[in-house]
């Protein structure tokens, strides 16, 4: 994940997202996709930073044992912690 913070006031998350074709056909990109940008969409307003998240899933990743709760539990953390670094700046 590559997170950097915009000069613009506006705050809020903008997320970029890619999938590569090693993470499976369409159907399993899709789902990993839809997964990811359900967890932006219910937490896009617990930040009022703004930011750019570029995510890119890892390889090894597997597209059926995705769910919301498994996004919440990897992403919540990290944004926490970025959440937190920004506030001591």
């Amino acid at each position: 994940m590559f997170i950097s913070c915009r000069t613009v006031k506006q705050g809020g998350i903008r997320l970029g997202l890619t999938v590569s074709k090693k993470m499976g056909n369409a159907v399993a990109r899709n789902r990993i996709k839809r997964v990811v940008r359900e967890y932006f969409r219910l937490h896009q307003y617990d930040f009022e930073l703004p930011l750019d998240i570029i995510v890119i899933p890892k390889r090894n990743l597997e597209a059926k044992q995705l769910t919301l709760a498994l996004a919440t539990e990897e992403f919540t953390p990290l944004l926490s912690r970025i959440k937190a670094e920004a506030a001591t700046l």
